[in-house]
């Protein structure tokens, strides 16, 4: 069974959308080995200067890279927009590859994440133009994770 590891900077706070990661989670069971891990962003002050900034993304960078592990999808405005079959071939491709098919998303802070992140990832993937509440964003990831693993297993789902 395929891994797939969400590394993200923050938690998600909002009852409501908690819940929504609870049902995705609970229908993913079927599909993957699914984890969640919640990293505490660095702290920054109130008016960070550019470099503060910087050093931030660094140190969560770090973080984040000691634990990828398989294929890396770091998620990034500037990254590629795929459709939902695109984003369920890439999960069927990397299962079929090494390191037991794991995938590892990765998700920065508010202020993105680190060039060493998206330098190790494999893709670059972009969930829209438009920008989206952090917490928002990892329901909508997760429902495409699910997506996915629902076209790859020729359900209707999907449509």
């Amino acid at each position: 069974m395929q891994t797939i590891q969400i590394l993200a900077l923050g938690k998600c706070k909002e009852g409501y959308l908690r819940e929504a990661c609870r049902e995705y989670e609970k229908r993913l069971s079927r599909y993957c080995r699914l984890q969640i891990t919640e990293l505490e962003p660095a702290a920054l002050s109130q008016n960070p200067s550019e470099k503060e900034i910087a050093v931030a993304l660094e140190k969560e960078g770090a973080e984040l890279l000691k634990r990828a592990k398989g294929y890396c999808i770091a998620m990034c405005i500037e990254g590629k927009q795929l459709t939902s079959p695109d984003l369920a071939e890439k999960l069927e491709q990397a299962a079929q590859g090494g390191d037991s098919g794991a995938v590892t998303f990765l998700i920065g802070s508010s202020y993105g994440l680190a060039p060493a992140v998206k330098q190790r990832a494999q893709l670059r993937l972009s969930m829209s133009a438009m920008t989206f509440p952090h917490q928002l964003a990892r329901v909508m990831l997760l429902e495409q994770i699910y997506r996915g693993y629902q076209i790859l297993a020729g359900t209707k789902y999907h449509k």
